[in-house]
């Protein structure tokens, strides 16, 4: 049967239309969805402290923060493990007496300074010298403008993007403390490995940070190493019944006694990117801490495990908002503290001009009677 030509070309000129139809649809809808993801997202963001700003330095450094990704992406590149140690200073900073810059701080003649405190210890000690490295590219390129522990939070979050994790704004503005903690105040404030979630949660609630805060930051432990003493009570002299046979065994042969000073993987699955793999860890009984694996022990927190272990998406965005909140904790800002000229030690104070002094007192004075 011949075919009519007309009539072929009409169904094609439908077909092209209809496919166009269905292209221009789709389109569509994927563009509804990044603008409804946007506004959701934007939604969802915590609401800033005052005194801080999305674009604070946007005057008067916008080089920042393409300095910090810059030289970070070479220093991770080089070591993947100074993600974890610049991650871990920003918590360390950050629960002790505020976002204030306060661990980075030298000891003095005041007292010994929170590097001392036995939670701190184990903080990397190349993550302050890449703080300090950073400072002073930042003050080449644009003076004493920004503070330490905006330095911090920046190189907290871009720790989190050079190893796999989510991308995020961070809030700026924070002056750093003149103070350091004791080390009372910094072991009370820090989150022991050997907590329970009863523990975690009521620590965490004093600083404005839910359930969902709470098991999502936990998640920063799917980069970095622990040494065997934070963890090997679970391990000697009786296993821990909620541990993994196999993964207890494997411990063991890290850590064959209890004061070993070996070091292990956090996260068995995928120690060096910044994934959902750590919930993954815990639904199988292989957390390594106690406050990691009674976060799925425990019923309150277990289904919020178990939909960040399903879901990557949602945990990234539970963390970025859990990370926002506690990166604006009992900050300090306007006129409070300073920015230091130095990471590790308070600004010198100005040398008062005694006769400047006497001057203006003479004016005040006269300018009274």
């Amino acid at each position: 049967m011949p075919i009519n030509l007309t009539i072929l070309v009409t169904i094609i000129v439908q077909i092209n239309y209809l496919a166009i139809a269905m292209v221009s649809t789709t389109l569509s809808s994927f563009l509804l969805v990044l603008v409804l993801s946007f506004f959701v997202s934007e939604a969802q963001r915590p609401a800033l402290t005052k005194g801080l700003s999305w674009s604070f330095y946007q005057s008067s450094c916008p080089q920042l923060e393409s300095i910090i990704r810059n030289r970070l992406q070479k220093q991770i590149k080089d070591d993947v493990g100074q993600a974890a140690g610049l991650l871990r200073l920003h918590f360390h900073d950050c629960f002790v007496q505020g976002c204030d810059g306060s661990v980075l701080l030298d000891g003095s003649a005041g007292g010994p300074s929170e590097q001392t405190a036995i939670p701190n210890l184990t903080l990397r000690k190349r993550s302050f010298k890449i703080i300090d490295d950073l400072r002073k590219r930042i003050q080449d390129e644009c003076g004493q403008v920004v503070s330490c522990s905006d330095i911090v939070a920046i190189a907290a979050r871009d720790s989190v993007v050079l190893t796999g994790g989510p991308n995020y704004d961070v809030p700026l503005g924070r002056k750093d403390g003149v103070n350091f903690a004791t080390e009372q105040a910094t072991i009370d404030n820090l989150v022991a490995p050997s907590a329970n979630t009863t523990t975690v949660l009521s620590l965490l609630a004093t600083k404005g940070l839910d359930a969902t805060d709470a098991v999502a930051l936990s998640g920063a432990h799917t980069i970095g190493i622990s040494h065997c003493p934070s963890f090997t009570d679970r391990l000697y002299p009786n296993q821990d019944s909620t541990m993994d046979k196999t993964f207890a065994n494997n411990l063991k042969g890290s850590c064959p006694t209890a004061d070993s000073n070996n070091t292990v993987n956090m996260d068995i699955r995928s120690p060096n990117v910044f994934d959902n793999k750590y919930y993954v860890d815990l639904m199988n009984r292989q957390g390594l801490f106690t406050s990691d694996q009674d976060l799925y022990t425990d019923r309150r927190t277990r289904g919020i495990v178990t939909s960040f272990a399903v879901n990557q998406s949602l945990f990234y965005e539970k963390f970025v908002i859990g990370m926002i909140k506690m990166g604006q904790m009992n900050v300090l800002t306007g006129g409070q503290g300073e920015i230091r000229n130095r990471c590790d030690r308070r600004n010198k104070a100005k040398k008062v001009d005694i006769a400047t002094v006497v001057e203006e007192l003479e004016e005040t004075f006269s300018a009274l009677f």
